[in-house]
């Protein structure tokens, strides 16, 4: 009678210190990994926030040895109308490519789902392939169609009889060459995150769909209240993993303009490019550079946030 009586009070203590254990170990499997991370991008960023409070030009650069000027480069920066529109056309350059980016990969995905399979591992391919192109070379396809007097776009539309588009620049308005530079950053970003959603999309029950179907739901309403809140956490990861890539662009349109663009198409990146080494102010470029980074940090934040809160719920 005594032992069944200690027992069950001794059972609850043993299962709660089993708990901890177990609840540790996640920490303890991904503390090499975070380890390893943060001793990887420390000291660059640590040299990078440092060279931002320096004012280190061309002088500084021959003598090694940098001034300290605390804040100066943020104010400059700060005070800079160019930075402001610089910014601001980053946040909408971005914004256009990654709505692109999702919207025309998630059709693409949708897609794959319908057709038989020899076409699904066709159009795979074809994905895999444009993945695996490396992107100077993707850019410099798209730079000879688009070229101004051999271009295939120029001819296609002319033929087509869109307009006349002859010996027609692109580039020479800066709405229509961001919006040349927005699809061909768009076109290297479509196979990664298509075969994604197409991951996820294997991954939703037929029975629910059917059931929704059943229900007298139309396509439309089927994936917007039944496939695409299963498709949530997938959708945050690859919007944060975009917005990440999108915002810090800088070979695609550095080689497009044949690596002299001008200030109409100056996203961060270029911008801070083009402080640092076209005007060797190296402090001034590193406090752009470090801007970026906040823009990211926050960003990824929020989406972790997001994909936090789903993890939970589930």
């Amino acid at each position: 009678m005594g032992l069944a009586v200690a027992t069950p009070e001794l059972e609850p203590a043993h299962r709660r210190s089993r708990g901890r254990r177990v609840n540790l170990l996640p920490y303890a499997l991904v503390t090499p990994s975070v380890t390893v991370i943060a001793g990887i991008l420390a000291f660059p960023l640590g040299m990078l926030v440092w060279l931002s409070l320096q004012r280190y030009g061309l002088r500084e650069l021959i003598a090694h040895q940098g001034v300290w000027a605390g804040l100066d480069n943020y104010r400059s920066i700060a005070a800079d109308p160019l930075f402001r529109q610089v910014v601001v056309r980053s946040l909408l350059f971005t914004t256009a490519c990654v709505a692109l980016t999702i919207c025309l990969s998630t059709l693409i995905a949708m897609l794959l789902m319908k057709v038989r399979r020899w076409i699904r591992i066709l159009l795979m391919s074809a994905l895999v392939f444009v993945w695996a192109t490396p992107v100077i070379v993707t850019v410099d396809i798209w730079q000879w169609m688009f070229d101004y007097e051999f271009g295939v776009i120029n001819y296609l539309l002319t033929r087509l009889h869109v307009g006349n588009f002859i010996h027609h620049n692109w580039f020479d308005n800066p709405l229509q060459g961001l919006a040349v530079l927005v699809l061909v950053v768009v076109w290297g970003a479509i196979p990664f995150v298509t075969i994604t959603v197409f991951a996820g999309l294997l991954q939703v029950p037929g029975d629910v769909i059917d059931a929704a179907r059943v229900d007298g739901a139309g396509p439309w309403q089927t994936f917007w209240r039944v496939t695409a809140p299963m498709l949530k956490p997938i959708f945050l990861i690859v919007i944060c993993l975009s917005t990440i890539w999108d915002f810090g662009v800088f070979n695609q349109i550095y080689v497009m303009l044949n690596q002299r663009p001008s200030a109409d198409y100056f996203v961060i990146a270029i911008y801070s490019y083009r402080e640092s080494f076209g005007v060797a102010q190296y402090g001034l470029g590193a406090a752009i550079a470090v801007v970026m980074v906040l823009v990211l940090v926050f960003v990824t934040f929020f989406y972790v946030r997001e994909t936090v809160k789903v993890a939970e719920i589930a």
